[in-house]
């Protein structure tokens, strides 16, 4: 087998299971399997494939086929300029979420940020990487996703310490950031299969109108906290409502994403 009647097919397994970049994933997949960069890929499509590395193609294809996250075949996702490990105890980090770090990147030298509900840390991770003069800290309620942020510290070699609390611990924060969650119930089971059957639902279900955590966040932080929050594209209006001095700012598809204010 080469890579070219591996790659083709992989992309027709995958295009017919409805994904929807069966090219990339494919793409991915292959190159991780024999260990190379996907410019390889193109560059020698008749290289041979090894039977070892035929058989974990045909094992993450099928994978794949099933709607599983290529981020947990793979069990890595780049974030900014960061590789992090994810698995199914974290939900995988989106390129939205980048916004929450570029705000923080504009604070002074030696700022303190606390980054609420960490998940699997990439934007506090983030923000140490790019920021080392920053006082960044963490917090997740739940235990094992907090166990995922703390072996991504240890693997990158971060001072970042988690603590499993929920809502904001106490502390004197410059800024919080929190992409906390902000799916409505009804919403949940229409979502796409790689969310619904394999990436934690608590880590995106909040309530009936989806603001039960931005909700319980602002009410809970000390008057006055300069808070950036992540939040549905049709949310942004309610939740500059629960805040003071309160803008929100777009992301790349110019839905407005990421509200900053401070708490009433």
């Amino acid at each position: 087998m080469t890579v070219r009647d591996a790659l083709d097919a992989a992309v027709t397994a995958i295009d017919a299971a409805g994904c929807t970049t069966p090219r990339l994933d494919a793409e991915l997949l292959i190159a991780d399997a024999l260990g190379v960069e996907r410019e390889a890929l193109v560059l020698d499509p008749d290289m041979a494939i090894p039977p070892a590395a035929a058989r974990v193609i045909g094992e993450r294809v099928r994978r794949r086929v099933q709607r599983e996250p290529v981020a947990y075949i793979l069990g890595r996702k780049g974030f900014r300029y960061i590789e992090l490990a994810v698995d199914r105890r974290t939900l995988i980090p989106r390129p939205e979420t980048e916004l929450l770090v570029d705000i923080a990147l504009d604070l002074p030298e030696g700022a303190s940020v606390h980054d609420v509900g960490t998940g699997c840390g990439s934007i506090a991770l983030a923000l140490l990487d790019e920021r080392p003069d920053l006082q960044v800290t963490a917090s997740e309620p739940y235990h094992e996703a907090a166990q995922v942020a703390r072996e991504n510290a240890a693997k990158l070699g971060l001072p970042l310490e988690v603590s499993e609390d929920a809502g904001l611990p106490d502390g004197d924060y410059d800024l919080v950031v929190a992409n906390l969650p902000y799916i409505r119930e009804d919403a949940w089971h229409g979502m796409q299969p790689e969310i619904v059957h394999y990436e934690p639902r608590e880590a995106f279900v909040s309530g009936a109108d989806g603001l039960d955590a931005i909700k319980q966040l602002i009410g809970g932080a000390p008057s006055g906290t300069l808070v950036a929050l992540e939040h549905g594209e049709d949310q942004a209006a309610d939740v500059r409502a629960m805040l003071d001095d309160a803008e929100s700012r777009p992301d790349l598809a110019n839905w407005e994403r990421i509200t900053v204010g401070r708490v009433p």
